[in-house]
């Protein structure tokens, strides 16, 4: 990205936002920060960073052809569903390193939560009533993760220490980190040994319903389902029909559809434990994105190129 004497204008869709990113930037960069959430037109005929609001980017993005960018930072990792609306020229970077330390936290909080029966608890707690139980754990059990990117190994590093045997299976085989990762062409024969399934895939046309009936059979009875990478991944339908049989347990943050409507049968299937999409959403996130926006934003001004780009229109 070429060197520039023009003030690097930069939108963000609130006030604490900016204010978070003002507070960062070098105050010698002509760089300046005015807020936009995709209401109305833009502010101006050049935004040069368009920073669009969290999990609700498409307005910003259906006005990209209206004014003059050059570059369209996400707050989110995933980007699926994005490139089919990015003007032609546009450059669009993702969050990555704002959200899988967040994500990887709850992915761990649901294993466990679902492991030892924490709704359990909570459930006797609420009627008053004491019942000790021996529940699965999660030491010694064998766990198929589905993914091996940024989120998949800050999950591995949290599960690692509770004594699990962690197989990752990505798209190829490698040796990355010191572990062992199986090629997607394992998956078959893997499933039917895994004690909890956590899938940590991207959405998009190749991995819609790779988990479906099919997969969901080859899993051993009482087998726990953790998914924190897109809802589609599973088909829902096969989902719904393994829990309600009680041959599979769930514990995800994400599903198809989402929202779930009020009379979907997961939310009242025992064996389920239900994450509204929150995974990123945690106190880290701010700071973390006010600082990527921030980074990008002074590279910009020194004429660097972007950081995290994943789609160029």
């Amino acid at each position: 990205m070429s060197d520039t004497s023009e003030t690097v204008v930069l939108s963000v869709p609130d006030a604490q936002l900016a204010d978070d990113v003002r507070a960062l930037l070098d105050p010698q960069l002509p760089i300046e920060v005015i807020e936009w959430d995709g209401s109305g037109d833009a502010p101006r005929e050049r935004i040069d960073i368009v920073v669009p609001p969290y999990m609700k980017q498409g307005k910003t993005l259906k006005k990209l052809s209206t004014f003059e960018h050059r570059l369209v930072q996400g707050q989110a990792i995933g980007y699926d569903g994005v490139a089919e609306r990015l003007p032609a020229g546009t450059v669009y970077a993702n969050a990555s390193s704002v959200h899988e330390t967040a994500t990887a936290e709850l992915t761990v909080a649901l294993v466990l939560a679902a492991q030892r029966e924490l709704p359990r608890m909570v459930r006797n707690q609420e009627r008053g009533e004491w019942e000790t139980f021996q529940a699965e754990g999660l030491a010694d059990r064998r766990v198929v993760m589905l993914g091996f990117g940024g989120v998949a190994k800050s999950i591995a590093d949290r599960l690692l220490p509770f004594e699990v045997e962690l197989i990752p299976v990505a798209s190829r085989a490698r040796k990355e980190e010191g572990i062992e990762v199986r090629p997607i062409s394992e998956l078959p024969e893997l499933l039917p040994t895994a004690d909890i399934l956590v899938i940590v895939l991207p959405g998009g046309p190749e991995t819609h319903h790779l988990i479906d009936d099919a997969a969901l059979s080859a899993l051993p009875d009482g087998a726990l389902v953790v998914n924190v990478g897109r809802g589609p991944i599973v088909d829902t339908d096969a989902l719904v029909d393994h829990v309600r049989r009680g041959r599979i347990r769930v514990a995800s943050d994400v599903f198809d559809p989402e929202p779930l409507p009020q009379d979907h049968p997961l939310w009242s299937l025992p064996g389920v434990l239900i994450a509204p999409h929150v995974g990123g959403r945690s106190g880290a996130m701010r700071p973390r994105i006010a600082k990527l926006v921030a980074t990008q934003a002074e590279r910009m001004a020194r004429g660097e190129e972007p950081i995290n780009v994943v789609l160029r229109a």
